[in-house]
């Protein structure tokens, strides 16, 4: 085989590699994208069910929402996602997309579910960066501190109240921490005023979103 003849077939040979290599790595890609959003939706839904159980609701959850513009009261510096859950047809809670900003190491991300009647139906985080054995008591693996939110409500305590302990509150803070509490609990707080403020707003919104998803009703 001539040189001409041996660098075309090595160079057919390296383009065949080349096209099967990157087809492989577009499918694994593809597939390995469609497994992490899948996983990050179950996950999303086990929090959203730790917030709101399954019986407090009888709609589709995941599927059910409004995007709302950014606003300083939840952290957001961009559009976010409230999940409406329904039950008999009746809006019965609203779960936000909260930032708490002041966190030792960075924002802590968190959800926070607040019944139709304004009490928090709970709150879970999601993220954070804070130190491991003292900013990580604020998950529901490590310690029931999260759950004191439940029940609780913009009045209930009163504002002068929601801070932690050492700030001359009502809420715990941890051994050896008081900035990742002391952040959750005023993220929570805001959360609670953006939803006494804009509650109509968000009805408002969700009901046109609907009708305009609702096919028409046309009369012959």
């Amino acid at each position: 085989m001539n040189n001409k003849k041996y660098i075309l077939v090595s160079g057919l040979i390296l383009g065949l590699f080349a096209i099967v290599g990157t087809t492989l790595v577009g499918i694994t890609h593809q597939t390995t994208a469609e497994k992490i959003a899948d996983n990050e939706r179950l996950a999303l839904l086990r929090k959203l069910n730790q917030i709101l159980p399954s019986n407090k609701y009888d709609n589709d959850l995941l599927h059910t929402s409004i995007n709302i513009d950014a606003d300083n009261r939840l952290g957001q510096k961009k559009s976010s996602t409230v999940y409406i859950a329904k039950r008999q047809n009746k809006i019965s809670a609203m779960i936000f997309s909260v930032i708490a900003p002041k966190g030792y190491s960075g924002e802590i991300k968190m959800l926070v579910g607040i019944n139709i009647d304004g009490t928090l139906s709970g709150v879970r985080i999601v993220s954070h960066k804070e130190t491991p054995g003292l900013g990580d008591a604020m998950e529901t693996e490590k310690s029931d501190w999260v759950l004191s939110f439940s029940g609780k409500s913009l009045h209930s305590p009163k504002e002068k109240k929601w801070k932690v302990k050492r700030d001359g509150g009502v809420f715990d803070q941890f051994t050896g921490a008081t900035i990742t509490p002391r952040a959750v609990v005023q993220a929570v707080h805001l959360c609670l005023i953006y939803f006494d403020r804009h509650k109509k707003e968000l009805l408002e919104q969700y009901d046109k979103q609907t009708k305009q998803l609702l096919p028409d009703n046309k009369t012959g």
